[in-house]
């Protein structure tokens, strides 16, 4: 390369430079923003969020617990979520529990909701094991009724086969008559 070669090049350089970093000032300048910053904004929601509260239950516990396809078995993972669960339950007795089973599509209505009653059923059976008291805690099974999402994809299916173990403060129509 010769002497001006190298200058074009070195001139071409310093020009591209300065102006990507005019371009970047220019993009960095606050009121040049025309959409609001809404990624550290608070959830609606969970505003005042207090220990012990659904909202605490649902962010820093969690309430799902999910299953393989055809089983009611509780792989290690769910039993993790049940643990959890239960430290927050018996620190928090004033909730009652109404854990729901869910399926999804294979199988038959009625398959499937015996199969989420079971599913529903064994988390129970895991919490009353850890200490929660069963006299506050109920099941329903809804087989198919209430699919998270509708395709076939195995993602999609698989977010089905689950356990929601719901908060409540008094109980529904769906407990045991006590």
């Amino acid at each position: 390369m010769n002497f001006l070669d190298r200058r074009g090049a070195r001139l071409l350089s310093l020009g591209l430079f300065f102006g990507l970093s005019w371009a970047l000032a220019a993009c960095g300048n606050v009121s040049s923003l025309t959409t609001p910053d809404v990624t550290n904004a608070t959830a609606p929601g969970f505003v005042d969020m207090k220990p012990g509260s659904e909202e605490d239950f649902m962010l820093n516990v969690g309430r799902r617990i999910y299953f393989s396809e055809g089983s009611s078995e509780i792989s290690d993972e769910a039993q993790m979520s049940i643990d959890r669960q239960a430290v927050w339950l018996k620190k928090n007795p004033k909730w009652l529990v109404k854990i729901q089973g869910h399926a999804d599509e294979p199988g038959g209505d009625a398959a499937n909701k015996t199969l989420s009653t079971k599913r529903a059923d064994a988390v129970m059976a895991a919490l009353v094991v850890k200490g929660v008291a069963a006299k506050r805690m109920w099941t329903k099974g809804y087989g198919i009724e209430r699919p998270v999402t509708d395709c076939s994809d195995i993602t999609c299916t698989s977010q089905n086969r689950r356990v929601v173990v719901n908060l409540r403060e008094e109980f529904d129509e769906s407990a045991p008559r006590r």
